[in-house]
């Protein structure tokens, strides 16, 4: 009896938590019409990633039943655990910090890795992706802060490397990935986004992912392809 109740409890918890995420949806995709609109932009131009850090598989089963495709996730550990138990119809993506060790698991489970902050990185994503006969696309990520507790190529970094990023077999380069310095003000983000803008702009790399729930707006008012919401879509991290 016990066992059912739980059950039972656990079910009405997701049947709110669905009315809770369609309302979320509908909230998010507003906001990206709206800051559109205001650059001139069409809302087709911008892809929404869905941040499953922390969410278990029946969440982010939720979310793809009301319609979201694209999800990303921080550690290989976690995501290796839950691709297997969601819809096999969703589509991963590698947006948190990767270690070399796990670049053979990665290249398995996910169909781009935003945060490749280094050669050596590179490097091994493109043996590991050869070993499977796969051409990995990716993102390259940049510390435009210069903040000590983040990864990423330094922008004269990345100038130095691009050539040698772009000879490598098995990777391609699709754009820029950065993560600005939190502030409660999203417009503190803007500068940050621009310049990943214009850098982009001067290697011809057409993508650009920027911009979280508290500063989606300015991200794609200065040109994001792609912006990465977890909490404005989940709320705080599931906790059964």
């Amino acid at each position: 009896m016990k066992s059912h109740s739980r059950i039972y409890d656990f079910r009405f918890t997701i049947y709110d938590l669905k009315m809770d995420l369609a309302a979320n949806l509908n909230s998010v995709r507003q906001r990206i019409a709206a800051a559109c609109a205001r650059a001139g932009r069409d809302p087709n131009s911008v892809v929404l990633l869905a941040v499953t850090k922390g969410q278990p598989p029946e969440v982010v089963n939720e979310a793809g039943k009301l319609g979201l495709t694209l999800f990303g996730e921080n550690k290989v550990q976690e995501a290796k655990a839950k691709i297997p138990l969601c819809s096999s119809r969703l589509r991963w993506q590698m947006i948190g910090h990767l270690q070399t060790n796990k670049c053979r698991e990665a290249v398995e489970l996910f169909e781009m890795i935003q945060s490749v902050d280094s050669l050596h990185l590179a490097q091994e994503l493109s043996k590991r992706a050869e070993q499977v006969g796969k051409t990995m696309p990716i993102l390259l990520e940049v510390n435009l802060a210069g903040e000590a507790s983040k990864f990423g190529y330094r922008p004269e970094q990345l100038q130095a490397e691009l050539n040698q990023l772009n000879a490598l077999p098995r990777l391609e380069i699709r754009g820029l990935m950065t993560m600005p310095p939190w502030s409660d003000d999203r417009e503190q983000s803007r500068p940050y986004s621009r310049r990943l803008r214009e850098l982009a702009a001067e290697h011809g790399l057409p993508h650009l992912s920027k911009g979280m729930s508290h500063d989606l707006e300015a991200a794609i008012e200065e040109g994001a392809t792609i912006v990465r919401v977890g909490t404005a879509l989940f709320g705080k991290r599931w906790k059964p």
